[in-house]
């Protein structure tokens, strides 16, 4: 199969032929060796020393919860604009021996002194200032530290100094500066230079690091081992939250030691579905993602893909019309099931499934897309990282401070970089994700786990992205249960992503005849990189029973690496 790569010449936009990544670099399984093949445990992170952190935690006895809070807490220090214990996130946990499944959500949620129209939006309906994602108003109380301590607490078998440790000494001793990273630091440089906690951390003299410097944060460290010590006390009361209150203060943000005090985790039961004989474990509000990964894969059910081929026109057609109907329904019934009704069951029916796929137009792109009505079926989703060991125990972690380097507030003193996750609210009242006290913000992470037709464990995955997170997520599932591909051919291949309105957005590397059929049935088509961080960044481990070990995947479009022994 042959695919292509964009060139744009003047306004020309040229096709070049080449072969696929498997010919150029033979087995796809070694593409930029982002994979790893081990017998005892594999950790897939975002970045490679944060899968040698949890790794380290795996060898020196520690389960898989042990081995992901230690991942948790270093990658918020690695990579500190898509994470951090300013930030919040989920996580799932499947314990092999009891198959006890439950869903951490530890998600941020709006201040106690938030209103409906705590933002003023202009006529168009865009908040003036963009206040709702930069500056103190647009944070929510964090709940990162909360719900990585009690995780382990409750499913670890390690103390907290011990997972904590390679956290702080990264924080102390420093982090390389990778292209990466210095790229992002690059883009949000106007954001940075606005803050001069964040401009003393992340700007060397006032400008942007360059690929190779290093990056300390002493006084994160600091606020790391006094978390360490005290637990969750250490960051929700006494001196990080006074000193969290006062900088919210002075950036005009709402974030009390109250609010701080009476923040809780809440562990959920997890949403539920099967695809073709294998169980779908994912995450429910206030999470969107969970819920439509079952729905997209429900309606994607209804058609033999393997037939019809990765990377064809028709498949991706397919693809394209159920995303746009799952879309349609995430804007008019998702919410915080803790203030609104959404009608879940019906949602992940395979009966409603099947029902929404006789509305797609199989020969060209569907008109006017309306969600549809699952109430009459009711009666029966940044960074990610999977960490799977030997015993079959699974856990799956998404976590984020939502835009990179988050609202650009960091609490003087501690290092910590606050979240902007008040811009996941809508800024208008009377919607089901509107602001109130206490309310959580819709969210698409979609931390996942498959179960095999045997019910064993089988795949922890998930991915950052924000909504991209979804269809990234169920297209990698599909890859490996549909086509067969390992996880890292899954995890590499080409991915799209189509919303209720708008051109379907596809990589580069979508094939040339897909392409041409695609145009000529209609469908308007925004053509990204060949490997474009825009859809994502997956990261996967999965148990291989016939060859009795577990192999791992992490993506090539970010730092993704996975590392087992």
């Amino acid at each position: 199969m042959k695919s292509f790569k964009r060139l744009k010449i003047g306004s020309v936009l040229m096709f070049t032929l080449f072969s696929t990544a498997k010919e150029i670099l033979g087995n796809p399984l070694n593409l930029y060796g982002r994979n790893s093949i081990a017998k005892n445990g594999v950790v897939a992170a975002a970045k490679p020393e944060a899968s040698e952190v949890g790794v380290k935690i795996l060898e020196k006895g520690g389960n898989a919860v042990d081995a992901a809070i230690a991942t948790a807490f270093a990658i918020g220090v690695l990579e500190p604009n898509a994470s951090g214990i300013g930030g919040g996130g989920f996580m799932l946990i499947r314990m092999a021996k009891t198959g006890e499944t439950v869903v951490i959500d530890y998600r941020e949620e709006a201040p106690g002194k938030a209103t409906p129209t705590m933002f003023k939006v202009d006529e168009k309906g865009k908040v003036i200032d963009d206040e709702i994602k930069v500056g103190g108003k647009a944070s929510g109380v964090p709940g990162t530290v909360a719900g990585l301590l009690t995780a382990l607490e409750k499913y670890g078998t390690l103390d907290r100094k011990e997972v904590m440790a390679p956290a702080i000494e990264y924080a102390r001793s420093g982090i390389l500066v990778t292209e990466n990273l210095a790229s992002i630091i690059t883009d949000n440089y106007e954001k940075l230079s606005e803050f001069a906690e964040a401009s003393k951390i992340y700007l060397k003299d006032g400008l942007p690091y360059e690929a190779g410097d290093t990056i300390k944060n002493p006084d994160l460290a600091r606020s790391l081992e006094k978390i360490a010590t005290e637990g969750k006390d250490g960051f929700y009361k006494g001196e990080i939250a006074k000193k969290i209150e006062e900088e919210m203060k002075k950036q005009g943000g709402l974030i009390t030691q109250k609010d701080l005090k009476n923040y809780k985790v809440k562990e959920r039961q997890p949403v539920t579905g099967e695809y073709r004989g294998y169980t779908i474990i994912s995450t429910p509000p206030a999470s969107s993602g969970g819920t439509h990964i079952v729905q997209l894969l429900n309606m994607m059910e209804n058609y033999d893909l393997k037939s019809l081929g990765g990377n064809t026109a028709k498949t991706w057609h397919i693809w394209s019309e159920g995303m746009r109907q799952m879309f349609a329904d995430r804007s008019e019934y998702m919410g915080d099931t803790d203030f609104v009704e959404v009608p879940l069951k019906g949602l992940v029916s395979k009966d409603y499934a099947k029902d929404l796929t006789t509305k797609f137009n199989l020969e060209k792109p569907s008109e006017d897309v309306t969600p549809g009505n699952p109430s009459k079926y009711e009666s029966e989703s940044t960074t990610h990282f999977s960490v799977m060991d030997k015993e079959g125990n699974m856990v799956a972690v998404t976590q984020t401070i939502n835009y990179f380097f988050g609202s650009g507030v960091v609490i003087s003193g501690t290092g910590i970089m606050m979240n902007n996750e008040m811009d996941d609210f809508v800024a208008v009242p009377g919607q089901k994700n509107s602001i109130e006290p206490g309310k959580r913000p819709l969210s698409s992470m979609s931390p996942t786990l498959v179960l095999d037709p045997q019910k064993r464990p089988f795949m922890t995955i998930g991915s950052p992205g924000a909504t991209r997170i979804i269809p990234a997520v169920a297209l990698t599932i599909s890859n490996v249960i549909d086509h067969g591909m390992t996880i890292q051919e899954a995890i590499s291949a080409p991915r799209i992503t189509q919303f209720q309105f708008g051109p379907l957005r596809a990589e580069g590397r979508i094939s040339v005849n897909a392409y041409n059929k695609l145009k000529e049935m209609g469908h308007e088509i925004d053509l990204k990189e060949d490997y474009d961080s825009y859809f994502g960044g997956v990261q996967a481990v999965v148990m291989n029973y016939e060859t009795k070990t577990l192999e791992g995947g992490a993506d090539p479009r970010r730092d993704g690496q996975a590392v087992g022994y």
